[in-house]
Order: structure tokens, then C-alpha cells, then sequence
């Protein structure tokens, strides 16, 4: 048995319906969508199509497009790589808390001048300060703003749409990641400051691996950057105009579709409760955490207030040993959790915590008391023999 504490990374375990559902696909519903004129293929469409429509509901965005994509690096590296792809040289911003599926993308473009990649304004407390913000802007107009909603390193949510409004007064488009709270933190994603918002279903949605995507603007152009047959207009080598054909080649991975489309259900039926537990397990996981001066916690000291809100996930430094060997006591004693960088080195680098890193917790709904029991044991185990 593992106890698990690492849900920044996935979501585990999964609701019933999960698993059931995403067996009884490939037993009764194994067609390819959007391939054939006969009832295991409409079936697999069907459930494509009702998922889209799940993910707008969680994200509140009826009027924009839910694109999938096989996970919210492919889907990241789609958005971004589609509004670079002219030849303008453009001014991107993001925070200091981006993940290397966007780092890294901006990074290739850099390195290669098509890109100015610029950090907004945190202050050392944590805040994103939207008149200095405002003031960046000013100084050298923003093209593009891409903000995680939450980061995965600290649990540290950003006033999205605040920064949004004031990118817009400059023209900028904008693209937020929600890969750490698409469904547990309320965003208003059909509003028109959100041209781009990106979801993993494998972690605060509670689906499987597989899957994730992206939600767009249907005012906002994206030019493609995968091609391949989509089912339909065969004949015509150019990507199809509609969407999502635009932007959905080859065989979709309709099993994981399929498991979202189960999470998604149990999601829209049980979302207060969730995020109740959610909070709930980040409370007692700090309580925990706090009893033992050899522990830092990085990030905001105080999680729940209206300038420094958190999701539950905790990093921290544990005096005297490095990231890795807490790592491996944890391990020896079946208990999951993340040590190092997390994807995450700019995070770090505000931090304080590069290259050493750090030892991440993240809790979820099916986060227990036996998992809390668990580590407090090894709380107590570490502190004896330290």
C-alpha cells in the first residue's frame, strides 16, 4: 500500500467510474471516431462530443471550443507554437512560476530571436502587483501573456483575469494554464479577457493519462502545427477549416476520452465536495508540517488569504538533508511525494530553492487519514533521528 502525496503530478486514485467505464469501452464501444459510417464508430463520436461538452460546463466556457490534445504539454505547445508561427517578432510574458512546458517552448523561440520572454512582477510576499504589472506593460507593450493559473511548486494562485484586463488595454493575447485547477478553482473561462485556457484530465479532473487539451477563443486565430487526416475534406491538404478538425489529427485516443468523460460526470456531480476535501486535506497537511522547526515551507506563510491563496500543494526544505534523501525515507516507508524541480527551475529560482529543489506534498479528494497517519510516522521517524 502507497500513501500518496502526489497529486500535483496526478490525481490518485481515480473515482470508480473510471476505471469501470474506461473497461467497458474497448468491450462495447472500440470504434474509431469520426473513421466509419456504423454504430461503434457513432458510439466513440458520441462520447467525444458529450466530453467536450462536460468541459465546458467545469470550465464555464459554453462559448468557447474545447480542443483535445494528448496531454496539456501537447496541448501548451499547440497554443503557443500556433501564436508564434508568423514571422513578427513578438513580447511574451509570463510569471515566475511557469512550468517547462512553456519555459521550454519559449526557450527554442528565443534562442532563435523570434521571441522577447519577460517575467511579470511578483513582489517577495507573494503578490502579483498589478500596478507595477501595468507599468511593465506600459514600458514595453506585452504581444502575448501566459499565466499558470496555480503553480505546481508552491500552490500559489494568480489573479488571472486581473492581469488579463490589463494585458487587453494593450491588445495582448492571452493564455492561462490550468493544469493544477481546470474544475477545482472557479474561473471564469467564457470571459473575453481568456483567449486561451489549457486542462490536464489526469490530475484535478480525475481522469486518466492521456488526455488534456485546451479550451480557445472563437474569436482568436490559431494557426495549426500538427497535420494529418482528420476523417473528413480527404481530398484537400490543407488542415480542414472546421473545428476541432483544425486542430485534431489522427486517431483520437478515445479510451482516455472516454475515462474523462466518466471523471467529468462523477466531477460535475460532486464539484463542492471536492473542493471541500481539497481544502480540507491542505489544512491538515500544514497542520502536520508545521509541528517540526526542521521543516520550511516555501511560499506565502499565510495559504488562505485573499492576497495569497493556495491550492494544496506544499513544498518544502527539511534543515540538514537534501530533497532526494527525505525522498527516499519517505519511499522506504510507502509514502508518495516529489523532490526536486518539479519542471518547474524559474519557480525554484524566485524561491530561493535552485538547484536543490525541494520536497513537494499534494493532497487531493481521496487523500485519507491513513495517508495522514502515515506521515506523521515518518515526521516522527525523521525527527528521531536526525
Amino acid at each position: 500500500m502507497s500513501f500518496y502525496f502526489d497529486n500535483a503530478a496526478t490525481t490518485f486514485p481515480k473515482p470508480e467510474c473510471v476505471y469501470s467505464f474506461m473497461d467497458s469501452f474497448y468491450r462495447k464501444h472500440g470504434g474509431n471516431a469520426g473513421r466509419g459510417q456504423y454504430k461503434l464508430a457513432a458510439e466513440s463520436s458520441k462520447i467525444i462530443f458529450e466530453t467536450r461538452g462536460f468541459i465546458q460546463k467545469i470550465l464555464c466556457s459554453p462559448n468557447k471550443d474545447v480542443i483535445f490534445a494528448p496531454s496539456a504539454t501537447v496541448a501548451l505547445n499547440m497554443v503557443i507554437q500556433g501564436l508564434l508561427a508568423d514571422e513578427k517578432k513578438k513580447t511574451v510574458y509570463i510569471s515566475p512560476f511557469e512550468h517547462n512546458s512553456v519555459t521550454r517552448v519559449l526557450h527554442h523561440f528565443e534562442k532563435r530571436g523570434k521571441i522577447c520572454v519577460r517575467q511579470l512582477f511578483v513582489s517577495p510576499d507573494f503578490e502579483y502587483d498589478i500596478e507595477k504589472i501595468n507599468a511593465q506593460f506600459a514600458e514595453i507593450p506585452p504581444d502575448i501573456v501566459i499565466v499558470s493559473h496555480a503553480s505546481n511548486v508552491i500552490g500559489l494562485v494568480a489573479p488571472v483575469l486581473e492581469i488579463f484586463a490589463v494585458a487587453k488595454k494593450y491588445g495582448a493575447l492571452t493564455v492561462t494554464d490550468m493544469a493544477q485547477t481546470a474544475g477545482l478553482l472557479p474561473l471564469d473561462v467564457a470571459s473575453d479577457l481568456v483567449d486561451f485556457a489549457v486542462f490536464a484530465g489526469h490530475k484535478t479532473l480525475y481522469g486518466p493519462f492521456g488526455i488534456g487539451g485546451f479550451a480557445k477563443s472563437r474569436n482568436v486565430a490559431l494557426e495549426p502545427v500538427l497535420f494529418g487526416g482528420t476523417g473528413v475534406d480527404s481530398a484537400n491538404q490543407e488542415m480542414p477549416e472546421n473545428i476541432p478538425g483544425r486542430y485534431e489529427m489522427g486517431s483520437q485516443n478515445i479510451c482516455a476520452v472516454a475515462g474523462l468523460h466518466a471523471a467529468a460526470q462523477w466531477f460535475l456531480q460532486n464539484q463542492d465536495e471536492i473542493r471541500a476535501a481539497e481544502e480540507k486535506n491542505h489544512r491538515r497537511l500544514l497542520e502536520i508540517l508545521r509541528q517540526y522547526d526542521f521543516v520550511k515551507i516555501a511560499g506565502p506563510a499565510d495559504r488562505f488569504s485573499e492576497k495569497t491563496k493556495c491550492i494544496g500543494v506544499v513544498s518544502t526544505v527539511f534543515d540538514g538533508y537534501a530533497a532526494e534523501d527525505i525522498g527516499n525515507v519517505f519511499d522506504e516507508m510507502e509514502i508518495a511525494v516529489r523532490t526536486g524541480l518539479q519542471c518547474s527551475p524559474l519557480a525554484h529560482k524566485f524561491l530561493g530553492t535552485f538547484p536543490a529543489g525541494t520536497v513537494r506534498f499534494s493532497v487531493g479528494y481521496f487523500t485519507g487519514e491513513e495517508d495522514f497517519c502515515a506521515l506523521e510516522k515518518a515526521m516522527g521517524y525523521i525527527e528521531e533521528n536526525r
